[in-house]
């Protein structure tokens, strides 16, 4: 049965109240009690984003009275940014105008809506701009705390991945999830095998024969570290695809990829730090380890460096354990030399933006990244402010904050 519009007018009510600051609610009373005014905040973040902003203005369109006595003060969003566009720190990205009595309780609602948008989407951006030639697939979920900051982080990454494509790199393609799907313009997920797949099946291969058998029209993506033999049996399922599978089946997808997402406590089969080094320098053609270290830093970085510290988790991702950059060379080279020429390599586990940048500096030979790395590692960073700084069109802000407002006053 619907509800009357009296009651889905004290619903929502009662969901903003629940979920806003309490002092929040005091203030409205107050003002409800004194005499309404007309204010305007400003809304800004303490580090460079890109702006993506669009949930949190449409939360509050969506949230804002569209009558009684506090709509008597229209609502008026104005942006200061495009979405997509860079917004240097302190700067504000939008404003907004209304009844205070109305607007007090939203405060908590919109900042929730605004820093890890903005955030994920600048990571995004940064990360597709290193890798401009490599797909990234949305692999977030399983890291969210819950739907919200799924599909904030997912609308992020989408605006990232828009402006990347706009300056020429392939972006983001796809994400896990159905839930956020449609921000990268498809009505599903993506996807193929988790580990536990493997495990069940009791071999790679075989889990690969069983997601052909159940989806035959899926482009096929196989894990390749269950067992740590991640050359070996990337060998073996190639051997069945191209030699048994594609001849039998015509009508079968026909994209293959080996994904490598080898744990960082070891290294992927047959390599150590000492084969690594050997990998990466011959790759480069560099002459050694330091020379490989410097190629793909920058000489400047590298010289700034004096403290090795930078140099240090360069050598992790360039030689260490996981998913490194010669385990992904040696991957293609393998597979290379046995005629697997059109099989693709995905790489996924912990491609943040530093890893991402070292990867490219590398010309690693990646395909796709499955990542959900551009959610912020540093949780404070979204944390956005949404100061008042016109009571009914006057000029008046809290001491320290006149400079970033400066430009806005009428």
């Amino acid at each position: 049965m619907n509800k009357p519009l009296e009651s889905l007018a004290a619903d929502w009510q009662q969901y903003i109240r629940t979920r806003t600051d309490k002092y929040f609610s005091k203030t409205r009373e107050i003002v409800e009690k004194f005499g309404d005014k007309a204010v305007t905040y400003g809304v800004f973040l303490r580090r460079g984003v890109l702006c993506a902003v669009n949930p949190a203005i449409e939360a509050l369109r969506q949230y804002y009275p569209a009558q009684g006595r506090h709509a008597a003060i229209p609502l008026k969003v104005t942006r200061l940014y495009e979405e997509g566009a860079f917004v240097p720190d302190q700067k504000p990205l939008f404003t907004y105008t209304g009844s205070f009595a109305a607007l007090a309780e939203l405060e908590t609602l919109i900042l929730q809506r605004t820093g890890v948008a903005c955030v994920s989407a600048y990571n995004a951006f940064k990360m597709a701009m290193n890798l401009k030639n490599v797909a990234f697939i949305d692999m977030h979920g399983r890291h969210s705390t819950g739907d919200d900051l799924s599909l904030l982080a997912a609308y992020g990454a989408a605006i990232g991945s828009r402006m990347a494509k706009l300056n020429g790199a392939i972006g983001f393609i796809g994400s896990s999830q159905d839930l956020t799907a449609h921000l990268y313009g498809h009505e599903l997920g993506i996807g193929t095998m988790p580990h536990g797949i493997i495990g069940y099946a009791g071999s790679t291969l075989r889990a690969a024969q069983m997601f052909v058998e159940t989806h035959p029209q899926d482009k096929l993506t196989v894990l390749v570290d269950y067992f740590g033999r991640e050359f070996s049996d990337s060998l073996e399922v190639c051997r069945w695809w191209y030699k048994e599978y594609l001849p039998g089946d015509p009508n079968g997808t026909r994209q293959l990829a080996m994904r490598l997402d080898t744990h960082g406590d070891r290294f992927a089969e047959g390599l150590s730090y000492d084969k690594s080094v050997e990998i990466v320098v011959n790759w480069l053609h560099v002459p050694n380890e330091y020379e490989a270290v410097r190629y793909v830093m920058g000489e400047e970085a590298f010289d700034a460096d004096s403290l090795n510290i930078t140099k240090d988790r360069v050598r992790r991702v360039l030689f260490g354990t996981g998913v490194s950059v010669a385990s992904v060379i040696q991957l293609r080279q393998t597979l290379d030399a046995a005629g697997f020429n059109a099989c693709r390599i995905v790489g996924s586990s912990g491609f943040n933006l530093f890893k991402c940048k070292m990867f490219a500096n590398s010309r690693a030979p990646l395909d796709s990244v499955g990542t959900g790395s551009f959610i912020p590692e540093n949780f404070g960073d979204t944390f956005a402010t949404a100061d008042i700084f016109m009571y009914d069109g006057q000029f008046n802000v809290k001491l320290g904050r006149e400079k970033l407002f400066q430009g806005l006053r009428p």
